[in-house]
This record gives structure tokens, C-alpha cells and sequence, in this order.
């Protein structure tokens, strides 16, 4: 971000700060009803075990109460749920009307109730009180996230003592040859898949775009700590295309 003129990336090209939360949504708002059918096309279904992987690490237990930040169409809501039980709570939040809606209709459908609830919200400005969450995630959604260190801070601030928060997201190839396969993958085919399947070409190629723009694994650890966390660290999977980062409060 530029606080000269208060500009900020979205995907590569520069736009005014208080315009990118609205271009986001409308990304979002065009590709809400596709998004899970679109992951799997384009991760080959890869997703669902990078995050399943995730979730084994949570450590998540009966009873305890999750934040699922940019929880979209509630996949991740879903399984947290299971793992905390009736007396347990899950939060499916979002900025994004449109994605809250189909993770409410998707779950509900699924026969997940009475241990979850559904808010919007912005990631740099939660309403939550302090010490509240025993785990906070956040999956593939922070780079979306305007002010990334704002947001950072304020899972930093929402968790409780001894939580744990987790950003699983697209992250920096370090394999030379596979980078190079990657970015051809992502700037030629992704968004020619997008307007395919989701008659959609430029939502995808700044879905693309926006995996290039953001920190990477080295720089997002330090950022997790100088927001507040009191230990951060990271794993990388798929040779880097995705990384999580999990962040600790004592």
C-alpha cells in the first residue's frame, strides 16, 4: 500500500485504496455460485487435501469455538463443526453477502445446524471481543484482504491465550521449473478455465494475479509476528503453491 496516495494492489494493477474491498466483492459476487466446482477444476481437487491436511493440524476439540474468516461456501466451517460438537461453536464469517449466503444454504442442506453461526465481516475490523476464539482461520482469503497487517492483528487480538490461528494460502513455488510451469498454468489456462466453466475470464485472472501479489512465506511469517503473535511458523506443501502459516497467542 501507498500511503502517499493511498493506492493499493489489485492483482497488478494499482487502485484506489477504498475501491478495493468493492472489486473484491464483485469478484466474489460473480463467482459464488461456482466457487467449489471451480476449485476443484482448477487445484485438480488438490484443495480439499491441502485443506484437510489443515485441519488435522488445527487441533481442534470438542467444545471449542472456531473463527472462520473468509469461510465462503463453508467447507472448512463444515468439517470444524464436526470436530467441536454441540457444545462447541463455529463462526462462518465473510465480507462477501453472496458467499455467506451459499455456505448457509450448503451446510443447512448438509444438516449442519444448531452449533453454527453465519456473519459478515470485515477481516481488518472485527466485532468480536478480545480472547475469544480458540482457533481462527483464514483460507485462501487473506490476500484479498486490503490492509493484510490490520487484519493480522485483529486475529491476533480475537484469539484466546493458548489459541492458535492458521492462514492456509497460495504462496511463492520454490522449485525453479515448477514456478515456471505454474505461472504458464495460471496466466494462460486459469482464466480461459474460468470463462469456461464460469463464463467468468476476468475474475480468474485476477484470482491469479492476486496469488502473485502477496507476501511470501519468509515475509508473511514476520509479518504474523510483528502483529502480535507470540511464535509463527509455516509449512509448504505442493512445492510451496500453497503454504500454511499458523500463528500461536500465549
Amino acid at each position: 500500500m501507498n500511503a502517499d496516495n493511498r493506492t493499493t494492489d489489485f492483482g497488478f494493477n494499482k487502485v484506489p485504496l477504498e475501491e478495493k474491498v468493492k472489486r473484491v466483492k464483485g469478484v466474489f459476487d460473480s463467482v459464488a455460485d461456482n466457487y467449489d466446482r471451480m476449485n476443484d477444476v482448477m487445484s485438480l481437487g488438490i484443495h480439499r487435501l491441502w485443506k484437510r491436511h489443515a485441519i488435522e493440524l488445527s487441533g481442534i476439540r470438542p467444545g471449542h469455538k472456531v473463527l472462520d474468516l473468509a469461510g465462503g461456501t463453508g467447507d472448512l466451517t463444515r468439517a470444524f463443526a464436526k470436530r467441536v460438537g454441540p457444545d462447541g461453536q463455529v463462526v462462518l464469517a465473510d465480507i462477501n453477502e453472496n458467499m455467506v449466503r451459499v455456505g448457509r444454504e450448503r451446510l443447512t442442506d448438509a444438516g449442519v445446524v444448531g452449533n453454527v453461526d453465519y456473519t459478515l465481516a470485515n477481516a481488518e475490523a472485527l466485532t468480536f471481543p478480545d480472547n475469544t476464539f480458540d482457533l481462527v482461520t483464514i483460507s485462501f482469503g487473506l490476500r484479498n484482504v486490503t490492509n493484510k497487517d490490520e487484519a493480522l492483528a485483529e486475529m491476533a487480538r480475537v484469539l484466546k491465550p493458548g489459541g492458535m490461528a492458521m492462514i492456509l494460502e497460495f504462496s511463492k513455488v520454490s522449485q525453479p521449473l515448477m514456478a515456471k510451469a505454474y505461472d504458464f498454468y495460471s496466466f494462460n489456462l486459469l482464466p480461459k478455465m474460468g470463462k469456461w466453466i464460469a463464463n467468468d475470464e476476468d475474475s480468474y485472472r485476477y484470482l491469479a494475479e492476486s496469488i502473485r501479489m502477496h507476501p511470501d512465506q519468509e515475509t508473511l511469517k514476520q509479518m504474523m509476528l510483528d502483529a502480535g503473535f507470540d511464535k509463527a511458523d509455516y509449512l509448504n506443501m505442493s512445492q510451496g503453491i500453497v503454504a500454511l502459516h499458523r500463528g500461536w497467542k500465549y
